[in-house]
């Protein structure tokens, strides 16, 4: 699976996926539900980069402090929207307003998707960002946003 960055605005950008081949209704609801749970995560501030306490505190974690306060200073690190997740041919698309959630966000997705496609469906490409050619972008996306707290 390759992966592409074209240019990246975190308050409109475009995930596409070109997968090995055309999805079924099934396969459809797995990236959906991908996106979606992404989503859900970010919209809750769960890729904020400046509060990684265990990450940071290594391998060893057993009876760590874990310090509320730092946790609690943090800036804000949350997604705004996304919309509905598109489909044609082989392409998969969806558009989001990432917000100030961190550039973290996008590793997790990228390491979830390379497993994915491991284990479920084969994805032959992600582009992070830019247009497709041959699957114009609409010059009103954000007019169709959803709200993952529905």
């Amino acid at each position: 699976m390759e992966i592409r960055f074209r240019e990246c605005d975190f308050f409109n950008i475009w995930i596409w996926l070109e997968l090995d081949n055309v999805p079924s209704t099934m396969e459809q609801q797995y990236v959906e539900e991908i996106f979606d749970s992404w989503f859900f995560l970010g919209k809750l501030g769960g890729f904020n980069a400046e509060n990684l306490q265990v990450q940071d505190g290594g391998h060893a974690i057993s009876y760590m402090d874990y310090d509320n306060d730092a946790a609690s200073d943090s800036l804000m690190s949350v997604m705004h929207n996304m919309s509905e997740v598109q489909f044609q041919g082989t392409w998969a698309r969806c558009w989001f307003d990432l917000g100030t959630t961190d550039a973290v966000a996008l590793d997790v997705l990228i390491n979830t998707l390379q497993q994915f496609s491991k284990d479920y469906i084969a994805i032959k490409q992600v582009y992070i960002g830019g247009e497709n050619e041959d699957w114009p972008i609409p010059r009103d996306q954000q007019a169709d946003f959803v709200d993952a707290m529905h």
